[in-house]
């Protein structure tokens, strides 16, 4: 198998030092976009010699926190990590957005949790933006230079993902990230740099120098090249000529200056050579030598696909364990479980076109955004306890082969929908609490060769196998039922309240009347007693002055 690398060397005319001229001849009217990580840190950290800031731990989708043990002088000097045990889930990973879109250089550092009873060193791989750009191996703790891992990156929708894949060998650790933008043109070998690749730093070499490192100072060299012609070289690659005639002087115009060149190489074993043969003059000079590997970048899931299933998760409510980070479908070799992936050719990304979540213990409910997963062909999300109603959505899913919702809680009656899944051929709905009439365009179905599963729902008739219904009344005659219904309550209540204020009225006016009735009651009373009183004493006031004679003897006695 044939594999693709890009080799830069820095080829100098005169001094080390004039090579920083080289790299910063860029465009500097606009500051590049920059952010390092202190991973498992509660603090921005500065750290020496150049007082380089590290912000705080932050962008993180799991995982804890410990006090670190660093491998190798080349790691920057940090006290903490975070690491990710499996409980969190396989996936997990780090999103940084508001990342301007452009090309990055994405460098990890790795080092080891300081805890004896954890894995002293774990395997893991890291992907960036869904691509595998790097696998830590056994022995990777003690390498300098496989403590860190490096990659060139195009951002296109100001997000940056960097993911870590547990093997099941240890938790996967992280030290520090840094996101550091580049010039567009810096590492340009071609139409694919950028957007459809990813650059994995293969080998870095700083020439004159023992150990490879990021920040050690060269030593100056002589300047007694001062004009054309007088150093000019090949440059060969595995015997092939790369670069021919190599003259700086006279390709730059300029003495003190640096020359970066790249070449784009395939090597099929593990060995590149790299010759720098003199035509002029009695040597070659170069400075340093990177050499990337060219991975195709792998195609995402559609955008649509990845929200649903977040969605999804969500409502489910799907154990930590699951993970279920980063991509769905990328990369290839870490997909999220329970999660089937189909490449789209026409849409050139990939699908989900199953689900299978049986007996995870879930206990949420099935969100109606389930129906935007439009490819899928299998759900499966038996013996679990799922509540809640049969989704009317899932009967928009074209291509539904398998819908299996088997000894779950669902509720309710059976979306008349799902009579429009045309490929539908086996549908397992028994063991749940659904009620109602099973609809016709399903009844009929398992005469032609499909397999329904209805039973154990002591709700649900209508079919052979279960009992038979009552009258059956039509949505638009159940909405009439439960409208007529309201109108004839709202009316015993408008006249309830009708009688009552009558009521109420007739029995004020009564008392009303009794109280203007009172006094004259009371006066009518007395004159009566009065009438009386006089009838009483009249005889003594109008006898004549003769007499009566039956009456005298009674008054003389």
């Amino acid at each position: 198998m044939h594999k693709r690398f890009l080799l830069c060397p820095l080829l100098l005319a005169v001094s080390a030092s004039s090579a920083l001229l080289g790299v910063l001849a860029a465009d500097l009217s606009k500051e590049p976009f920059t952010i390092r990580i202190s991973c498992g840190s509660f603090d921005d950290v500065h750290t020496a010699p150049t007082n380089t800031l590290w912000y705080r731990d932050f962008g993180y989708t799991g995982g804890r926190f410990a006090n670190a043990t660093r491998p190798s002088f080349i790691v920057p000097p940090l006290k903490t990590l975070r690491y990710f045990p499996l409980s969190d889930g396989p996936e997990n990973c780090y999103y940084i957005n508001n990342v301007p879109n452009g090309h990055y250089q994405v460098r990890l550092f790795f080092a080891l949790v300081a805890d004896p009873n954890l894995d002293s060193e774990p395997i893991f791989d890291v992907s960036v933006e869904g691509t595998l750009f790097s696998s830590l191996l056994s022995g990777w703790s003690s390498d300098d230079e496989k403590t860190f891992a490096e990659a060139l990156v195009f951002v296109q929708d100001s997000s940056l993902s960097i993911c870590f894949h547990s093997t099941g060998h240890g938790d996967p650790s992280i030290l520090s990230m840094e996101v550091l933008q580049i010039d567009d043109n810096a590492y340009k070998f071609g139409s694919l740099w950028g957007k459809g690749t990813v650059l994995r730093t293969t080998k870095r070499l700083t020439c004159g120098s023992g150990k490879p490192a990021f920040d050690e100072d060269l030593n100056e060299i002589d300047n007694g090249i001062t004009a054309e012609e007088q150093r000019v070289f090949d440059v060969l690659i595995n015997g092939d000529t790369a670069f021919k005639d190599l003259d700086i002087i006279r390709m730059t115009g300029e003495r003190f200056t640096a020359l970066v060149l790249n070449k784009t190489v395939a090597v099929s074993g593990t060995t590149l050579k790299i010759t720098l043969q003199p035509v002029e003059g009695t040597h070659a000079i170069v400075s340093a030598i990177e050499v990337f590997e060219i991975i195709p970048a792998e195609m995402k899931t559609l955008t649509q696909e990845v929200t649903a299933l977040r969605t999804l998760k969500g409502s489910l409510g799907l154990p930590l364990r699951f993970g279920w980070n980063g991509d769905p479908c990328i990369p290839q070799q870490h997909p999220w479980s329970g999660v089937d992936c189909h490449f789209d050719n026409t849409k050139r990304q990939w699908v989900i076109d199953g689900l299978g979540l049986d007996n995870q213990g879930l206990r949420g409910v099935i969100p109606s955004d389930v129906s935007k997963l439009q490819h899928l062909q299998s759900i499966n999300f038996s013996g679990n306890s799922i509540k809640g109603n049969v989704p009317l959505s899932l009967g928009t899913i074209p291509g539904l082969r398998v819908l299996d919702l088997s000894f779950n809680e669902l509720n309710g009656s059976i979306p008349e929908s799902l009579g429009q899944l045309t490929s539908l051929q086996t549908l397992n709905l028994n063991g749940n609490d659904l009620s109602g009439r099973v609809p016709a365009s399903l009844g009929g179905r398992p005469l032609h060769r499909v397999r329904f599963n209805f039973t154990d729902n002591a709700g649900l008739c209508g079919i052979p196998g279960l009992h038979e219904c009552g009258p059956h009344l039509s949505v638009a005659a159940k909405i009439g039922m439960a409208f007529g219904v309201l109108v004839a309550f709202l009316f015993l209540v408008v006249f309830a309240a009708c009688w009552w204020k009558r009521r109420q009225n007739v029995i004020r006016g009564q008392k009303l009347a009794a109280a203007r009735e009172a006094p004259y009651a009371k006066s009518r009373t007395q004159f009566t007693r009065d009438v009386q009183m006089g009838k009483h004493h009249r005889p003594h006031e109008t006898s004549p002055r003769g007499g009566n004679n039956e009456s005298s003897p009674h008054l003389l006695a």
